[in-house]
Order: C-alpha cells, then structure tokens, then sequence
C-alpha cells in the first residue's frame, strides 16, 4: 500500500480538516454531545455533501467506489476532531455488510439512501451472554408465512437510538442470519442512553418482530453467510477506527505540545525539562506504531485470505488500542489535574481513546482471534 496521499485524498483531508476547524468546535461537539437528541441531523447532511457517508459506496449507488485507504484518509481526519456522528457503524460497517453481500433490491434501497444522509443503518449483534463473540447470536428467526419473525435481546448497540434501522443478527435453522429491521417495526423496543465518551447506544428488544421476506440479507440463498457478511463489516468498522484513534492521538500530542510550550514552571516553560520531552516522545512513537498498523488494518481488508485478514485486523486492533490508552493516560498526566476536566479537550480526547479498547472487540477478544488465525 502506497502511504502517501494521492491528490484527491490530499483535497479532501485537507477540506475534512477546514471543516472540523470551523463548524465542528469544541463548544459544538460538546453541545451535540449532551443534547437528548440521537443524531444531529444537520452535520450528518454536512458529511454527506461533503462525500464522507458515500465513499466506499459503488458508484452505480450514487457513491465514490473509492477503497479502504480512502476510508483511512476520511477516518484518520474525523478522528482528530473525535467526531461524534456514526459514520464508522452506518458509512463503514453498514455499507460493507450490504455492499458485499446484500441483494441488489436491498443495495437499491438503502445504499443511495446511505449516501444523502437520508437514512442510518447501523449493526445490532452484541447480546448480553455473548460478549464480542459474533457466532453465539441467541437471538433466533423463523420463517412465517412468507416472512420472518425475530425474537431477543441485543445490546451495546452503536448509535442504535438514531438508526432508521437496524442490521441485526439471529439465528435461523442453526445459522447465523442478518437481517434489516425498521425502526418502526411493531414489536421493537429501543432503550437508548450516552456512553462516557459523548456517543450514544441503545439496548434493543425484539419481540415477535415480523418482517416482510426481503428482509434476509442477501436473500434465502445466501442465508448461510450472515456471519461472514457480519465479520467482514465488523473488520472494515475496525481499521476505520484504527485510523479515527490514530487521528486522535495525533490532535492530542498536538494539544499536549502547545500546552508544554504555554505553562511556565521556574521562570521556563514545561517544554524545556528534558524528562518532559522524553515523555512528549513516547507519545508520539506510540502514535506512529497505531497509524502504521491503521495502514495494516486498511491493506487487510484486501486479502484473499480469511485468516490473514483477521490476523492483521486484530493484530491492529491491540496495538492501536494499547497505543491510545497510553497516550490518552500520558496526555492527562502532563496537563496535570486539569487533563480530566471538562475544561479542556484532553478529558473528551482520553474518554475517546479509552473506548477505543472495547468498541468492536477488546483486547482479549482478539487476542485470541489472533491466535486462531495464526494457528489456521
């Protein structure tokens, strides 16, 4: 993979940039953070003008067609602003589940709406006894009449309380199933609430969910490779994020610097004590080793083979993690009491770089992936 920019993805870091610098201010994400409201609507519009929610789309959708280190460009930039908006569960997980494996009436159907902005589709497969396990779905399906119908629980589902509908996973004659539920499907209880770094989830309740027969995805012939669909759009949500925490570390050492060079101590400013730039140091070869292994995630995603793909997915995911909770921690402790304070940005940035470990898998989890793919 060629790491240095093309001219088009240089056009639009640096446009994602300007954006984030005037329209996505502290004070804003801030205000958008602790209003009750499950999405703000408008910044959602904004990125789907600006061509963020239809990047990877196909381009017979109404997308770009453009591929993973793209997507790295555009995660790496809405990471140094910790964007608060679920591009990466509905314009990364979303789109590749239906992209790579949902039929063409439902690519038609939601795909376009996926680019505008007009509707968010995010994935529902965490239950409360499985933890990050995707192919223990208790959830079932059965088939009625000529439809379905859907009972169990889901939970810890990302940005699930502004979705217009919901990729959830079931169990249907011993397989694992996806399927698309409407919001507004009787029978679906949503229960939403905000997590500690500013983004919002919902615990969901199925009870005796009728769907209508196109709701499978990909159809009754492709029923068998719901978890496959699944896993590959949890791993291209995973090097997405990758590169958001690689984006957010970066900010933050930026912040980190100011500040040394700002605050005085014994008639010179904290930047000046040698053990301080060492730590400064630290932070910032932590944060080349995760936006490297961001590149190895995004490169993944192309691999023919299913175990090296997860090697490398998950190999990724433990490194970005163990790098963004040393640099959050590191960045806290050189602003001193104030770091965790919700007077500065560094408390959002490490609330950020903390979820890092545990949105779609933690450590454990895939350490162990990484183990099953190195023994496979």
């Amino acid at each position: 993979m060629d790491f240095n920019y093309s001219e088009e993805q240089q056009m639009l870091a640096d446009s994602l940039r300007r954006f984030i610098v005037a329209d996505y201010s502290f004070a804003k994400r801030r205000a958008i953070a602790r209003s009750d409201a499950s999405l703000d609507r408008s910044m959602w519009a904004t990125l789907a003008e600006m061509g963020v929610l239809g990047l990877t789309i196909p381009a017979e959708f109404g997308g770009f067609g453009e591929s993973a280190a793209s997507q790295l460009v555009v995660q790496r930039e809405l990471g140094r602003g910790i964007v608060l908006e679920p591009v990466i569960p509905c314009a990364v997980i979303a789109t590749a589940v239906l992209s790579g494996f949902g039929s063409e009436a439902q690519k038609a159907e939601w795909l376009p709406a996926i680019v505008t902005g007009q509707r968010v589709l995010t994935a529902a497969w965490l239950e409360p006894v499985s933890r990050y396990r995707t192919d223990t779905a208790q959830c079932t399906a059965r088939r009625e009449g000529a439809g379905w119908v859907l009972d169990g629980v889901k939970c810890l589902v990302w940005h699930g309380h502004g979705a217009d509908a919901w990729i959830v996973s079931a169990r249907l004659d011993g397989d694992v199933a996806l399927f698309i539920v409407p919001r507004e499907a009787a029978g679906v209880t949503a229960t939403p609430y905000p997590s500690m770094d500013g983004q919002r989830g919902a615990d969901l309740r199925l009870d005796s969910v009728r769907l209508c027969a196109d709701a499978l995805i990909g159809g009754e012939s492709r029923a068998r490779e719901g978890l496959a669909a699944l896993e590959q759009g949890l791993d291209h949500g995973i090097a997405a994020q990758c590169a958001a925490a690689a984006g957010a570390m970066e900010r933050l050492i930026e912040m980190t610097r100011d500040y040394l060079l700002t605050r005085r101590q014994f008639g010179q400013p904290l930047a000046a004590f040698q053990a301080l730039q060492h730590r400064l140091a630290d932070m910032l070869v932590q944060k080349e080793c995760a936006l490297s292994m961001a590149y190895v995630a995004a490169k993944a995603l192309d691999e023919p083979s299913l175990a090296a793909r997860r090697r490398m997915v998950s190999g990724a995911k433990v490194i970005v993690a163990r790098a963004a909770r040393f640099v959050g921690q590191q960045a806290v402790q050189l602003h001193g009491g104030m770091g965790i304070t919700d007077e500065l940005e560094v408390s959002d940035y490490f609330r950020y770089l903390t979820m890092t470990d545990v949105l779609l898998g933690d450590t454990d989890t895939h350490l162990e992936r990484y183990s099953a793919a190195m023994a496979a």
